[in-house]
C-alpha cells in the first residue's frame, strides 16, 4: 500500500523512526512522498533516496554521533573558544561534518540535487530568521533566485537540521542580502499540513516523537531557564497543534520518547536500541486499528 509520510523533528530521539519504518515495511507500506523537519527531515531524505529500514539501521548503528560535532579548531584545546564562537558565529559547532555525512550517504544512492529525485517526492522545512518566515524546500528556493533542480539535497537537509545555538546557521542570499536559516522546528516541528492541498491522493501518515497533546504535562516555569525552555517548545509546536485535530490524530503515530534529549549525541548502543524498540512497539499497536482513511 502506497502512503505519504510526514516526520516530526526530535534530534537524537529520531532513532525511534528506525523501528517504526521496520514495522511499516513488514506490513507492506511504501512511501510515495515524504516530508519532515530536522531529525524527521533526515529520515524523510533517506527514505526518498531509496534506503530501506535495514540499511538505515546498519548505517546509524555504525555512526559515531560525536564525529558529527565539529567545534572550531582552537576550541579543541581551549573549550572556552567554543562559547566565543557561539557569540560571533551563532553556533557551538560548525555543522560541516553533519553536511558531509548527509552528502556521502545520499551520494551512495545517486542523490546529489533535487533533480535526482521524483518531483514533489521530498519536502523539508527550514526557518528563514532574517525574513521571519517558514520555508519549504525545494518549493520556496525560487524566491531566493535559486534553481531548485540544482540545489544540493544535503545542503537543504543541513538547513532543516540547524538546531539554533548548537549548529551554526546556513546563509543564502536574496535581493536584500544574506538570509540566516536555522532548524525548521523553530516554526513547524511537525509539518503534517504540507501535503494538504484539498485533494488526498493517498493516505497521509504522520510520525511524531511525542505523546498526544492531552497526555503532555504543562510547562512548569519557575525561573528564567524554564521560561526559555517553555518559549522555545511553544514556538516549535503551537503552529502545528492548531492544524492537528481529532480528524488528523487518527493518522498519527505518537512515539513518546521524553526520556531522551534532542542533543544527546553521547547516547550509547543500548539507548539507540531502546528507541528503536519504542518505535516498533508504538507502530505495531497503531496499525492494529488504522484503516488509512
Amino acid at each position: 500500500m502506497q502512503i505519504d509520510g510526514v516526520f516530526s523533528g526530535g534530534g537524537i530521539k529520531g532513532f525511534a523512526y528506525v523501528g517504526a519504518f521496520q514495522v511499516l515495511e513488514e506490513q507492506g507500506f511504501r512511501f510515495k512522498r515524504v516530508a519532515g523537519t530536522s531529525a524527521g527531515a533526515i529520515f524523510a531524505c533517506l527514505i526518498a533516496a531509496g534506503y530501506n529500514s535495514q540499511e538505515i539501521e546498519e548505517m546509524l548503528d555504525e555512526l559515531d554521533l560525536k564525529s558529527l560535532l565539529d567545534p572550531p579548531k582552537p576550541a579543541r584545546n581551549l573549550p572556552i573558544i567554543k562559547w566565543i564562537n557561539l557569540y560571533f558565529r551563532l553556533g557551538l559547532y560548525k555543522g560541516r561534518n553533519l553536511e558531509k555525512w548527509f552528502y556521502k550517504k545520499l551520494a551512495k544512492k545517486g542523490i546529489y540535487t533535487f533533480n535526482d529525485l521524483p518531483k514533489g517526492s521530498l519536502k523539508l522545512v527550514t526557518s528563514d530568521l532574517s525574513n521571519g518566515k517558514m520555508i519549504v524546500l525545494p518549493d520556496d528556493l525560487q524566491s531566493y533566485g535559486i534553481d531548485w533542480r540544482k540545489f544540493s539535497v544535503a545542503k537543504a537537509l543541513r538547513m532543516s537540521c540547524g538546531i539554533p545555538f548548537f549548529f551554526e546557521p546556513i546563509y543564502l542570499k536574496d535581493r536584500k542580502g544574506d538570509c540566516v536559516f536555522v532548524d525548521g522546528g523553530v516554526l513547524s516541528n511537525f509539518p503534517l499540513w504540507i501535503f494538504d492541498n484539498g485533494h488526498k491522493e493517498r493516505p497521509i501518515l504522520g510520525l511524531k516523537l511525542s505523546s498526544p497533546l492531552e497526555e503532555m504535562e504543562p510547562h512548569k516555569i519557575k525561573n528564567g531557564l524554564d521560561l526559555f525552555d517553555a518559549l522555545f517548545k511553544t514556538m516549535k509546536n503551537a503552529h502545528d497543534q492548531r492544524y492537528i485535530s481529532r480528524k488528523h490524530e487518527k493518522n498519527i503515530i505518537f512515539i513518546p520518547v521524553k526520556k531522551y534529549s534532542t542533543t544527546q549525541f553521547s547516547i550509547n548502543q543500548e539507548g539507540k536500541q531502546e528507541l528503536i524498540e519504542i518505535g516498533r512497539d508504538r507502530t505495531q499497536k497503531f496499525l492494529e486499528h488504522w484503516d488509512g482513511k
